[in-house]
């Protein structure tokens, strides 16, 4: 049986460069402007509304960050579109996996104002038998409910399943739910340096290629268990 495979959108197919440098850079500087602040108070500010709501479904949520900081988050964003870039190796896998006839999902916690952002700079949809944002499901993916309600959705076996994700927490989530196979990622910034596969509590990844080899062993295994 062919697994499904199930992607994330930024930091594993999409350089999570451009979302850094929109919530790290941009977003403080036009929060300073709107509220005649200093960078560093409005730096402090919006470090606390991060904490408070990280990994939640309102994190993700573009127009909830535009009423809490009173700056036009998602305009910010088509501001900088033009830095919305693929990963490494991120069309040629996809180009490859369509054409050995995987059965590939995108699953992201970005809301579907910036999926939709997203989609019209980097073509990924036409890859992509299911596409789902975590604001359609009600729950982010470091939720069980999550994977619940998208099982009801979209039926698939978790055992023969792979979810591929930058973050702990969404991998996490997946475990729980009972996804079999996970995989993460070393670098999702470019901007940052990339991380040590060892320290990171699941198999990794840098070039998105490097997965072809990891789906070739999991083939081979299942037919050897179909055989024995």
């Amino acid at each position: 049986m062919q697994p499904i495979l199930m992607f994330d959108m930024d930091g594993t197919l999409l350089d999570l460069a451009f979302d850094d440098f929109i919530w790290n850079q941009k977003l403080p500087e036009r929060h300073a402007q709107t509220h005649q602040c200093s960078l560093e108070q409005s730096k402090s500010a919006l470090f606390e509304f991060y904490q408070e709501h990280k990994h939640t479904i309102l994190w993700y949520s573009s127009q909830y960050w535009s009423e809490k900081v009173g700056v036009d988050v998602l305009k910010l964003q088509y501001d900088f579109q033009d830095k919305i870039q693929p990963r490494l190796g991120c069309i040629e896998l996809l180009e490859n996996l369509k054409a050995q006839g995987y059965h590939c999902w995108l699953l992201t916690n970005a809301d579907s104002a910036g999926l939709k952002l997203k989609l019209e700079n980097v073509d990924l949809a036409p890859y992509f038998e299911v596409v789902v944002s975590s604001q359609e499901i009600g729950y982010s993916k470091e939720f069980v409910e999550f994977w619940q309600i998208l099982q009801q959705k979209h039926p698939f076996d978790p055992q023969h399943a792979f979810m591929i994700d930058d973050t702990a927490p969404v991998l996490e989530g997946a475990k729980r739910f009972g996804i079999a196979n996970l995989i993460t990622i070393t670098q999702p910034s470019s901007l940052k340096a990339a991380r040590n596969p060892l320290e990171l509590r699941y198999p990794a990844i840098q070039h998105l290629t490097e997965l072809l080899p990891i789906l070739a062993q999991y083939q081979s295994k299942d037919v050897d268990v179909k055989t024995a």
